[in-house]
């Protein structure tokens, strides 16, 4: 899931877009295309040094220590690819990309309210959700009026963390638990289905074409588009359709071809895949693939956050998910599971900063020779910069206007940046 809830404003329709009449299509201007992009942005180091202090308890992780993703290529990563503010800017002006997010932000906290007033495991849970949204709004507000208020410029991990900071100080772990459990409850009945659809498909490059569309319409569904979720939930057929009408190729970024190349030649021994949502995402999108890639030999590693966050998928639900759709011999639809591991990344919001991963990650990372990143959030927000000392695959459809202004895409575009070391 990308960072934030979308918040769109439907434009012109074109016919390459959705052709689901429900469905809007969007586009935005185009400032820079992507080989530009390359060639001028070095994003900077966080600036972040807020007195807002991260509370250590409300954000607690189950993982004993963080470290650094071994992987990593270059010692100056940061896990930013927007750039908010360059050094020139006066640090206690807002600069129009700050205020962009930052009314983003603000915008997604009815939703996040709505969703705490729900949580039946709070106690007062409707009085403590309006407390939420005053001090978050309050938060991001202050942030308006002056960046540095606060000790220095923000990024978006940051406010997302004080986001989940401040809903868990009022006792709301985990407030989208039911949806999530909904969504995965329809996409496990239709797992079958999708599977059998994929193993149909006699050509290897049609049928890793058809896996990776199926990760890309997946990613989709979230919780910021509840009309294709619906249209998703009545049958396979809808998520193959869905899977066939993604906007027309070549997407924004679109390295598919030299992915199924590098694929045909069956080199890779050992996937990590850091995942993103639940439902349909990691059930129809993500596991069809890892299954696919356990058929060829490889061994996948799947790493899932550690705290809720959002729709995210969680370590203990993606256990919980794996053991449902398990056959009598173990397998996942007769491919046997004995070389797939489902681990604990250490994170907790919905983009990563792979300078903090869990030591168990950093383990499997030692022998791994491809990492994808899957997802707006880590694919994109966070990592689409990143480099890797191995084969490295950012996945992710762009659900958001900001993203998509970056980039020079239209909303709902598709990102599939390959690069083989």
């Amino acid at each position: 899931m990308g960072i934030v809830k979308p918040i769109l404003s439907p434009v012109q329709t074109h016919s390459s877009h959705w052709n689901s009449p429900s469905i809007s299509s969007f586009s935005t201007n185009k400032s820079l295309s992507f080989p530009q992009l390359k060639c001028i942005l070095h994003p900077p180091q966080s600036t972040v040094h807020s007195k807002l202090v991260i509370s250590e308890e409300a954000m607690q992780s189950s993982t004993s220590k963080l470290v650094r993703f071994p992987l990593l290529k270059n010692d100056n990563y940061t896990a930013s690819t927007i750039p908010w503010r360059f050094p020139s800017d006066d640090p206690h002006i807002p600069t129009p990309t700050e205020l962009s997010w930052i009314n983003l932000l603000l915008n997604t906290i009815p939703s996040f309210k709505k969703r705490a007033e729900s949580d039946t495991s709070v106690p007062d849970a409707a009085n403590k959700a309006e407390i939420f949204a005053q001090r978050y709004a309050k938060i991001l507000e202050d942030f308006k009026k002056d960046p540095a208020s606060q000790g220095g410029p923000p990024d978006v991990l940051f406010l997302c963390r004080l986001r989940e900071q401040e809903l868990r100080e009022l006792g709301f772990i985990d407030i989208f638990k039911k949806v999530k459990e909904e969504e995965n409850a329809k996409a496990i009945a239709l797992f079958e289905s999708v599977v059998r659809l994929n193993d149909a498909i006699e050509d290897e490059g049609k049928r890793v074409e058809n896996l990776m569309r199926g990760i890309l319409a997946g990613n989709i569904f979230d919780l910021g588009s509840a009309h294709l979720a619906e249209v998703f939930s009545k049958d396979g057929m809808s998520f193959s359709s869905t899977c066939q009408n993604l906007i027309s190729r070549p997407w924004v970024i679109d390295d598919l071809d030299t992915f199924k190349m590098k694929w045909s030649k069956n080199s890779w021994r050992k996937v990590i895949i850091f995942v993103d949502n639940s439902g349909a995402d990691i059930i129809l999108g993500i596991l069809p693939f890892a299954r696919e890639l356990l058929r060829r030999g490889v061994q996948v590693v799947l790493a899932a956050n550690d705290l809720p966050s959002i729709n995210d998928i969680t370590y203990p639900e993606l256990l919980e998910i794996i053991s449902t759709l398990k056959d009598e011999e173990g397998g996942l639809m007769g491919v046997s599971t004995s070389n797939l591991v489902i681990a604990n990344s250490g994170n907790g919001l919905p983009g990563i900063d792979l300078n903090k991963v869990s030591e168990e990650i950093a383990f499997h990372a030692n022998d791994a020779d491809l990492v994808i990143l899957e997802g707006m959030g880590r694919g994109i927000e966070t990592n689409l910069f990143a480099e890797f000392k191995c084969d490295s695959l950012k996945i992710a459809m762009v659900k958001h206007p900001e993203v998509a202004e970056f980039l020079g895409s239209r909303l709902y575009d598709c990102v599939i940046k390959y690069i083989e070391v």
